[in-house]
């Protein structure tokens, strides 16, 4: 009886093996003892094969559960290593914050952090932390704050332009501070300009490509020798040495005048900037004296004068001739004046002839006084220096119109302040003379050789 033995493969693959067993007793009956051993041993390896490869196969079509996978949830995983997420933003909750506050006229940096939720503390702490954090302080109207603050709004860095080319961060991390000053270069390019005053300084000042600021720049360096209203005349002239300013190859603003001169009236002033060891910069003659002395010419910056000095003046109201000891300096109310020279106040009062009035006491028996304010900025017995404000342009007392009268009183007699002999400024010392002419000559030579071609194009 035939013996059927099956191998199943993926259970529709069946193959079938019949073994005649009366043949095979046949042939083993013939055999020699040695092969019928041999033979034996082949049919045992046979049948261990054949079940060998009947249990494998069912190993392999046992039942897994099976596992769905969603094409969506596949991976690709790329050939060069990822972003950080951090670094991205796609990690974490937290989301850095920027906010700019433009500072308004009258907002102070106290109101700027209560607005955005931040301690006055932190601010105290800020403002006294180092050097570099005390420039916070001063801020001014226009000035933009930077502000990066977490999402629960804490404070992680703060950036301010300190100056033109300083940058001023602080950094708040942990509550740790840290700051960090960042200077950016700038060009300093030397301009020379020469000019010809023929109907007014601010006039030739534009023709010869000077802004009003430099102009006054130039005035206020001769304003202790020249009047520039009551003295300037046709055919005056000026010669200067200014920097000009540039940030990453960009012109930015104008500098100071190292060196200028004018001519007025046939008379030749000369001044250098000097910066030495024992002082600040200012601005010296060719002999060394500073230009600074101790009466100022005229105490305001003026429109227009009035009238000038002149002993038989018709008086403007009572129409008598009347000894005008001074002169009127007519400008809008509000105008500034300033004290002429240091001194004390001996006087500030008011009376229906001179309206709000100042007199101020000076060292050698000078005294000035100042007439007709709309109001007073100082008080009797107070101290005075120099330019300092003293009150402002009115038309208070027995006036026609808005205007300052000023009065130059030398051991009380009434002198003309146009031309009274000013006390001479002290010269540089004696061991920074040749240094100061090395610096000055080479300036001085450029300034001369400017005139030189202003007369020739002319």
């Amino acid at each position: 009886m035939p013996i059927k033995a099956q191998a199943v493969r993926k259970k529709t693959d069946t193959k079938t093996l019949s073994v005649n067993f009366s043949q095979i007793k046949s042939m083993i009956s013939s055999l020699t003892f040695a092969k019928k051993v041999l033979v034996g041993l082949a049919i045992l390896f046979v049948f261990y094969a054949i079940s060998d490869i009947v249990s494998v196969d069912a190993d392999a079509h046992s039942q897994a559960p099976e596992v769905l996978v969603n094409q969506s949830q596949l991976i690709s995983i790329p050939d060069i290593p990822l972003m950080s997420f951090a670094e991205s933003g796609l990690v974490g909750s937290e989301q850095l914050v920027e906010k700019t506050v433009v500072v308004k006229k009258g907002q102070t940096l106290s109101g700027i952090f209560t607005d955005l939720g931040l301690s006055q503390g932190l601010l105290l702490k800020i403002a006294h932390f180092n050097e570099d954090s005390k420039k916070l302080i001063k801020v001014m109207p226009g000035n933009a704050l930077h502000f990066t603050l977490t999402p629960d709004g804490d404070l992680t860095q703060l950036r301010y332009q300190a100056s033109v080319f300083e940058e001023l961060i602080i950094h708040n991390d942990m509550e740790q501070l840290s700051t960090e000053l960042i200077t950016h270069d700038q060009q300093i390019r030397l301009v020379s300009v020469q000019g010809s005053i023929s109907n007014s300084l601010f006039g030739a000042g534009k023709a010869a490509g000077l802004s009003d600021n430099m102009v006054m720049k130039l005035a206020n360096i001769f304003s202790w020798d020249i009047d520039f209203v009551l003295e300037i005349r046709s055919g005056d002239s000026f010669n200067l040495i200014y920097e000009k300013i540039y940030k990453d190859g960009e012109y930015l603003t104008e500098g100071k005048i190292l060196a200028a001169s004018f001519t007025n009236q046939g008379t030749k002033y000369e001044a250098v900037f000097y910066e030495h060891e024992d002082g600040d910069g200012s601005y010296y003659a060719a002999d060394g004296r500073a230009m600074k002395k101790a009466f100022l010419r005229a105490p305001l910056n003026f429109s227009y004068i009035s009238s000038s000095f002149n002993p038989k003046r018709l008086h403007p109201v009572t129409r008598r001739v009347k000894a005008h000891r001074g002169i009127d300096y007519a400008a809008p109310t509000g105008t500034p004046v300033f004290a002429a020279g240091g001194g004390r106040v001996t006087e500030a009062a008011y009376n229906k002839y001179n309206g709000n009035y100042v007199f101020v006491k000076h060292p050698n028996g000078i005294t000035t006084k100042y007439l007709h304010f709309s109001k007073r900025a100082v008080k009797k017995g107070q101290r005075v220096k120099q330019g300092q404000t003293i009150g402002y342009v009115g038309a208070t007392g027995m006036v026609t119109g808005a205007h300052l009268h000023y009065e130059f009183i030398y051991n009380g007699v009434h002198r003309n302040p146009r031309t009274v002999s000013l006390p001479k400024s002290k010269p540089l010392p004696s061991d920074v003379m040749p240094e100061f002419i090395t610096y000055s000559s080479p300036l001085l030579t450029r300034l001369s050789d400017l005139e030189t071609d202003l007369i020739a194009q002319n």
